[in-house]
């Protein structure tokens, strides 16, 4: 199989790249649009803003590959971060902006607890909702590392873990193909290689 990291200008990707080879993938990093149908699974990686990341996407004509991709041909994708909040319908991040919309959602700024700072970084539990293939092997209340100041308001039927952080936050979606971590789970040890592994078994 062949992972495709979408290279959009944002994020790390060699180290998204190093961790996937790690669970045995094949791995290639594009730009281009055309690449995503060549793929057997997408990744969209990402750190920084919503607006930026979506006009960058725009501007490189990757938009209606990806939905293509996703939606119609049903390719196994996953968001990591940024790319997880891209999924959603709209992100408040500076100026309200059009996401990709393929799990319904808002990405708006979190309200943190009086005891609480942000941006939210460092290591932190996750729980998932109900059984899920993303967490196979990976157990309850598992740590993973986390860094992001915007968080994923969407309903309940998408929510596949949550985090204890501000009253509780989305910390994984899942819609059919689609999947989206708030985590990083390239650097969240061997749980995070265990999530990438389950992701790319989606396309053997």
């Amino acid at each position: 199989m062949s992972v495709m990291i979408i290279d959009y200008g944002m994020g790390n990707l060699n180290s998204v790249q190093r961790a996937l080879e790690e669970v045995g993938a094949a791995v290639f990093i594009s730009d281009s649009p055309a690449d995503i149908k060549e793929s057997s699974a997408l990744l969209l990686p990402g750190v920084g803003a919503f607006p930026e990341g979506m006009d960058n996407l725009q501007s490189s004509g990757m938009v209606e590959a990806i939905r293509s991709a996703a939606l119609e041909d049903r390719i196994p994708m996953l968001g990591i971060c940024l790319g997880m909040q891209l999924l959603a319908d709209i992100g408040d991040e500076g100026i309200e902006t059009k996401g990709l919309g393929l799990i319904p959602g808002r990405v708006t700024r979190i309200k943190p607890n009086a005891d609480e700072k942000l941006p939210h970084i460092g290591w932190n539990e996750v729980h998932p909702t109900s059984p899920h293939p993303m967490f196979d092997g990976i157990n309850p209340g598992t740590d993973f590392y986390f860094v992001h100041s915007y968080h994923y308001e969407q309903c309940e039927s998408d929510t596949a873990a949550i985090t204890s952080f501000a009253g509780g936050i989305t910390s994984a979606v899942a819609r059919d193909n689609i999947w989206g971590v708030q985590f990083h789970p390239e650097k969240s040890s061997k749980p995070g290689l265990k999530l990438l592994e389950n992701f790319i078994s989606l396309s053997y």
